[in-house]
């Protein structure tokens, strides 16, 4: 089976067009309907129904997806492996990335691997917890670097960093000046809710502690909240990590008990790794190792 006929369908099904997919893959529209359906005629029933909105897979185009992704990745891997055999240092990484470790780690870590192997290509999806869970489910990502995942999906997990938990404050709330915040004391203030329902941090430590919070606004972007605790619109609490850069009058109070997120990395299981991920990984933890100096 073609590994770039099965391209075709995953992108094509991501992106629930077959015009999409092809501007993605830099082939025409009609290259990619011939190429889909020269596997349908392979595999003797149909992959996507077709209507005038789009593509969208069969029940049968569902069932086949995760082997149509298997062999993009074996393909994928044999390629930068006979590339590593005539000495050439090429491939593609796609990474899953967690909000704050997309925007405080990855500079400087994409800076250092691409200043090594300019020629290897990242793609970097950027997503929530929920997210991150689909992709290493999915297999559509080789590596994430995120919280730690919550279920007990076929994916490897290891612990890079444990980022404390701050309560944010305005500048004159009567707590800013406390060395600590009581966790319960979340529920006697008006609460900023990021991403509710999304199982960020905020989510599960509001459900491990059971706080009956009252929440006086929501939001999409930890920025904004951040920004509405500054006026005095309420409280919030996040990763320390996230507010490390900005300077604004916002108090950051460790809360007590103390509490923690797990960041790390996470692979899908796959048969192997390849070898552009693996210089990833090596470039990684060579990195963390001057981040936590």
């Amino acid at each position: 089976m073609d590994a770039s006929k099965c391209q075709a369908v995953l992108v094509a099904s991501e992106t629930g067009s077959f015009s999409a997919a092809a501007e993605q893959l830099n082939y025409t529209q009609s290259g990619i309907t011939r190429m889909i359906s020269s596997l349908e005629e392979e595999l003797d029933f149909p992959i996507f129904i077709r209507n005038k909105k789009g593509v969208r897979l069969t029940e049968n185009g569902q069932l086949m997806l995760p082997y149509f992704r298997e062999i993009v990745d074996a393909n994928q891997v044999a390629v930068e492996v006979s590339e590593e055999i005539k000495g050439l240092v090429r491939g593609s990484i796609t990474i899953g990335c967690y909000f704050s470790v997309s925007s405080m780690w990855m500079p400087s870590l994409l800076k250092a691997f691409s200043e090594t192997y300019p020629s290897i290509q990242i793609t970097l999806l950027e997503g929530g917890n929920k997210e991150i869970a689909k992709w290493l489910a999915e297999k559509s990502v080789d590596i994430c670097l995120c919280a730690e995942p919550q279920d007990s999906g076929e994916y490897s997990w290891k612990e890079l960093y444990r980022d404390p938990l701050v309560a944010w404050l305005p500048k004159n709330h009567p707590k800013a000046e406390q060395k600590t915040y009581k966790i319960k004391d979340l529920e006697t203030e008006d609460f900023i809710h990021t991403l509710p329902g999304q199982d960020t941090d905020q989510d599960r430590l509001i459900k491990q502690e059971g706080l009956n919070l009252q929440t006086r606004f929501t939001t999409k972007d930890g920025f904004t909240t951040y920004q509405m605790v500054k006026v005095g619109l309420g409280v919030s609490f996040n990763q320390a990590m996230i507010a490390r850069d900005w300077k604004e009058e916002v108090v950051q109070v460790p809360l007590s008990p103390k509490r923690f997120v797990s960041l790390g990395m996470a692979l899908p299981k796959k048969e192997k790794v390849s070898p552009a991920v693996q210089r990833f990984m090596d470039c990684l933890e060579q990195w963390m190792v001057e981040f936590l100096e």
